[in-house]
């Protein structure tokens, strides 16, 4: 049996908690472990050991203390905090939750200050920035349970939904102040890209509404809201001749030529998106975005839109730009005609496709949509089929 081990008074709690954690792994029982159940649980004490070094930290900030009176210079004249009292916060952080006791000066009628929560740039709410910044990231890339649960694992520390929820609108705040102050990168390609969209976002209910065990005719499981999705990069031309557009599309198991450059990545590419706001005021921030890019207007200026008129006049006034007809939505359109000829998946509709997206490609598009509608009427189709 291991003899225990002694320390001294001044020894620090994470020093105490750190040889436990080596003497854990070196003990018999660790040794008999799988890999895997160690890495699970280092990680676990480590972050203890994390903690009470930072909580170690926090102490030796002191805690604010800066003489019996704050003076503070307002619009008013000078005015004094006299009112002193020591108080203890919980801040939860990355590594767990930790305490700070710190001085508050207070004078009738104002909120007490802090000298401490200042210095240190502490957050109003109970979560540190770093804490609050991951969370930010995991949630703009899945669900809200999901990115509560994926922290939790990731640091162990736990969040609830509604938590985080209140934390997004805050981190919100600067986003279009920071992006008018970013500095862009001078880039290598001569064509400014623009696309304007809308994309429908399923609102959740409020947990006030009771379920219905059936919906009516009309109902929605979910309502949906549309957000105007907008998208400012840079990219260099690339010049391709229709029959390798078409053999990026329809792939073959031909290699490809050892001789084929690769296609010119996007540059300094910004994505946004708003439900607030309407699709007028998006496309003034897409064509203000592309003035800051390009005050002198010495770039070729292209936008992409889909098939909806109405969005295509209110690009091509604002921006005053090229307009081109993304390709990949008219190609949704080919297939679902394609699947009114021909059965899904079958051969005669993949050639059926390549051939009419060809016939585009070689600015034939007025030959298409008479050669669709012919095909309509020669096969007498009606209703929900003619439609399509």
């Amino acid at each position: 049996m291991a003899a225990a081990t002694s320390f001294s008074a001044d020894t620090s709690p994470a020093y105490i908690e750190f040889y436990r954690l080596e003497s854990w792994l070196a003990s018999p029982s660790a040794l008999q472990l799988p890999l895997h159940q160690i890495e699970s649980l280092q990680q676990a004490k480590g972050r203890e050991v994390q903690r009470l070094l930072l909580q170690a930290h926090l102490q030796h900030r002191g805690n604010g203390d800066v003489g019996s009176a704050l003076q503070l210079q307002q619009q008013d004249g000078e005015v004094l905090y006299s009112h002193r009292r020591l108080g203890a916060r919980s801040l939860t952080t990355v590594f767990g939750t930790v305490e700070l006791v710190r001085m508050g000066y207070s004078r009738p009628g104002a909120p007490s200050i802090f000298p401490l929560d200042k210095a240190m740039a502490l957050p109003a709410r109970s979560f540190s920035y770093e804490l609050q910044r991951r969370l930010v990231k995991a949630a703009v890339q899945n669900p809200f349970l999901e990115s509560v649960q994926t922290i939790a694992e990731l640091t162990g520390v736990a969040v609830s939904k509604r938590s985080l929820e209140e934390i997004l609108p805050d981190a919100a705040q600067d986003f279009d102040a920071f992006y008018q102050q970013r500095s862009v990168a001078t880039p290598a390609g001569s064509i400014l890209v623009a696309a304007v969209d809308g994309k429908g976002i399923p609102m959740v209910k409020p947990c006030a509404a009771l379920p219905r065990p059936r919906l009516t005719k009309g109902q929605k499981a979910n309502k949906k809201r549309m957000a105007t999705v907008a998208t400012v990069f840079t990219r260099a031309p690339w010049v391709r001749t229709p029959q390798q557009v078409i053999e990026s599309l329809f792939p073959t198991s031909r290699p490809a030529s050892r001789d084929a450059l690769p296609p010119p990545k996007p540059e300094n590419k910004r994505v946004w998106a708003s439900l607030l706001k309407g699709k007028t005021a998006v496309i003034q921030e897409v064509a203000e975005e592309m003035d800051r890019r390009d005050p002198l207007r010495s770039m070729t200026r292209l936008a992409l839109t889909d098939g909806e008129r109405a969005l295509q006049i209110r690009v091509e006034q604002k921006l005053n730009v090229t307009l081109i007809l993304d390709l990949m939505h008219a190609l949704e359109k080919l297939w679902k005609a394609a699947y009114v000829f021909h059965p899904e998946g079958s051969l005669e509709a993949d050639l059926w496709v390549l051939d009419r997206t060809l016939q585009i490609l070689f600015g034939e598009v007025g030959q298409v949509v008479k050669g669709v509608r012919q095909s309509i009427t020669k096969r007498h189709l009606t209703g929900r089929n003619a439609k399509r």
